[in-house]
């Protein structure tokens, strides 16, 4: 039936012939098993790195993609990562299955990296590990275990801070958890709402699951302080609320791994039991290669053995099992004196980088082009991001006289700054803040 009446208005309209092509085209979307599926949204980030393409100003500039790059512009392949692929290749390795929850090694190294190698927990055998695919993976196990197991007062629900990252809302929902938010960025001081997200904290329902960023808040750069930590931990504790770190920037925010884990750690110390996403995309500079890890603190070791086989029960349907080759680099690195020693150089130069940016950045605007305007939170913000207040409007505007592309919330990737264009960009920030 359906058939025939697509035949039909095909003839009528093949009767034109201007109109053929859309006839056809009819024809097809009418026959077709996916003629329901509606197009999807463009990705916000890749509509701005398409539109960066096409532009042929030769002072266009791309502040939109989340990932480093060196002064030049480039991208950047970490000393320590080559050296740690090149001792690999000479090993010749083979290249077989590795276990459901990824290289015991690399796991542990990982674990120790966040946590400390002085960790209670990880040394009681109370942390149980899973490699994943880089962080968005990690958060995805995270997801699927607390909608299959967790029964705390909270519900299957999690709450985000208001912005977060824009993957963790489809991770969560696609996992089967509710997602809702609490307050944590101030618009008005560009700065964190301390208060307001304390207020929330307290009053969301008692056994909630709290999502945190571990340092280097993406996409605003606004972190609280060692204290203001410690009283969010306190917060935590009497809700009894659950802990989801996400550490996607460790080292690279600071300059100091250890500086960087505070939050975790603090956290750890007091007891909570915490859920953690890591990821090797940003510090180790292994975006393509999707390192990350998984892990969660138990009350024991016999409970480390329970969850350590739902968590595989729960990977083997969705992949099996990781990927072999970045696990493999990253463990060299670790594992290696020499090549951690390098890598932390590495890691704080990339994070120094970033910070001298900031402070270029900020230093034209104010004096270069006297500026009125408050830009204290350029430098006080920290990591790759920085939520500049600019306007949608303004950012349009940006775009439009300067070629500088960046995201309509005004969060500038200042990864894409560099010491040739920061001049360049202040003064296309000033010409339309003026």
């Amino acid at each position: 039936m359906l058939a025939a009446r697509s035949l039909a208005l095909c003839s009528r309209l093949a009767a034109r012939p201007s109109a053929a092509p859309a006839a056809r085209l009819i024809a097809i979307r009418a026959n077709s098993l996916w003629a329901g599926v509606k197009q999807g949204p463009p990705d916000a980030i890749l509509g701005v790195t398409e539109a960066f393409k096409a532009d042929s100003n030769p002072s266009k500039m791309n502040l939109g993609v989340g990932a480093y790059r060196d002064d030049q512009g480039k991208p950047y392949v970490l000393t320590s990562v080559r050296k740690a692929e090149r001792s690999i290749q000479d090993l010749a390795l083979d290249k077989e299955y590795i276990p459901i929850t990824g290289v015991p090694e690399y796991n542990k190294l990982a674990a120790q990296l966040a946590y400390g190698s002085d960790s209670a927990p990880l040394k009681a055998g109370q942390i149980v590990t899973a490699q994943s695919l880089s962080g968005t993976g990690a958060l995805r196990i995270g997801g699927e275990f607390l909608a299959r197991w967790y029964e705390g007062k909270g519900g299957k629900k999690i709450y985000l801070p208001a912005p977060s990252w824009g993957n963790h809302t489809p991770i969560f929902k696609d996992a089967g958890l509710e997602v809702a938010q609490y307050t944590y960025f101030d618009k008005k001081t560009n700065g964190l709402d301390f208060e307001g997200m304390v207020k929330d904290l307290k009053s969301i329902p008692n056994g909630s699951v709290v999502l945190l960023h571990a340092c280097a808040h993406n996409p605003t750069g606004v972190d609280p302080t060692p204290e203001q930590w410690k009283e969010i931990s306190n917060v935590m504790k009497q809700k009894e609320h659950v802990s989801f770190f996400d550490m996607a920037y460790q080292g690279f925010a600071s300059g100091s791994t250890v500086r960087d884990a505070f939050a975790l750690r603090h956290f750890v110390e007091q007891g909570h039991k915490v859920l953690l996403a890591q990821s090797f995309a940003k510090n180790m500079g292994m975006y393509g290669e999707r390192v990350g890890l998984f892990s969660l603190i138990t009350d024991s070791a016999e409970e480390t053995k329970r969850v350590d086989s739902q968590i595989k029960i729960l990977v083997r349907p969705m992949y099996s099992s990781p990927p072999l080759s970045g696990a493999r680099i990253v463990k060299t690195v670790l594992a290696d004196s020499t090549l951690r020693a390098e890598w932390l150089e590495e890691v704080k130069a990339m994070a120094d980088r970033i910070i001298a940016m900031r402070a270029g950045l900020r230093g034209h605007l104010e004096d270069t082009y006297g500026s009125k305007r408050e830009w204290s939170h350029i430098t006080s913000q920290i990591g790759m991001f920085c939520y500049s207040g600019l306007t949608p409007e303004q950012v349009d505007k940006m775009r439009k006289d300067a070629s500088v592309y960046l995201t309509r919330d005004g969060r500038i990737s200042i990864a894409g700054i560099t010491s040739k264009n920061v001049e360049y960009l202040a003064k296309a920030i000033h010409d339309v803040t003026k």
